[in-house]
């Protein structure tokens, strides 16, 4: 969804499938790479703006495969990372980062007090009201984020292919480890873990009331394609249920926030 003004909830979160069927909430923070024109492409240079430093790519299509393959709800962010990223907390240097790895992002530099407070206002409360109206509808929901990450990072390659990542609350990321699908470099809390402050969105809405959650990255040249994002999603749609069932084997009170 790409809109020009950011005056109401609708124009900054995409919405899908709100009256799924499963207990699963798919989020897709990094959904978008839409800059609002009065931003002026935050002074990027075109080469950047189709980057990873602007958005997850491949992402949201493989969260709407999920969702449609699953019958789950899903709720996406529709504007760029680095207008607002979703999946930091208010007041987190990154947020509205004037360096993303090695992109320089000029109309992130210096920005006032009042612009940071308009931005949270206007990108980060709608979008985080969505989920939390969405999980309030739920009455057993279990939150899935769902993330691409870039192959090289800082000119070394990196090897992992999809890394189930978590906080404190572990067990959907066990049931998920313990029944990964075979011939993939799939890892813990990698390439990123808590200590980067990725896992906002499951600290804010999953961890403080017990709902199992967990975050999916993939390495986005497996998602580059159509044919690829719709595979991915598959495979993340049936392990994911299966994952599922062995939690609710298990039974969901293992961990409590």
């Amino acid at each position: 969804m790409r809109v020009e003004t950011a005056a109401a909830a609708k124009d900054v979160v995409v919405c899908h499938n709100m009256e799924g069927a499963a207990g699963v909430l798919l989020v897709c923070e990094h959904a978008s790479r839409y800059i609002p024109s009065g931003l002026n492409d935050l002074g990027l240079s075109p080469a950047h703006l189709d980057s990873h430093a602007v958005w997850d790519p491949g992402a949201m299509a493989v969260a709407m495969h999920m969702a449609n393959l699953l019958d789950a709800r899903l709720v996406a962010g529709a504007v760029s990372r680095l207008v607002y990223d979703c999946n930091r907390a208010p007041g987190a240097v990154d947020a509205m980062p004037a360096l993303s790895e090695r992109v320089d992002v000029p109309g992130n530099a210096a920005l006032s007090t009042v612009e940071r407070a308009r931005r949270l206002a206007e990108y980060y409360t709608p979008f985080h009201d969505a989920v939390a109206g969405a999980l309030a509808t739920m009455t057993t929901p279990i939150l899935v984020t769902v993330h691409s990450f870039a192959p090289v990072w800082y000119g070394r390659r990196r090897e992992v292919e999809i890394g189930i990542l978590h906080d404190d609350d572990r067990r959907l990321a066990d049931a998920m480890l313990a029944t990964a699908p075979s011939g993939r470099d799939i890892r813990r809390n990698e390439p990123y873990g808590p200590a980067d402050g990725v896992t906002h969105t499951l600290r804010e809405h999953a961890l403080p009331f017990g709902h199992p959650n967990v975050m999916i990255e993939v390495r986005n040249d497996l998602i580059a394609q159509t044919e690829q994002q719709q595979t991915m999603a598959e495979i993340l749609a049936d392990w994911l249920t299966r994952s599922i069932t062995t939690l609710d084997t298990q039974g969901r009170t293992a961990w409590t926030a």
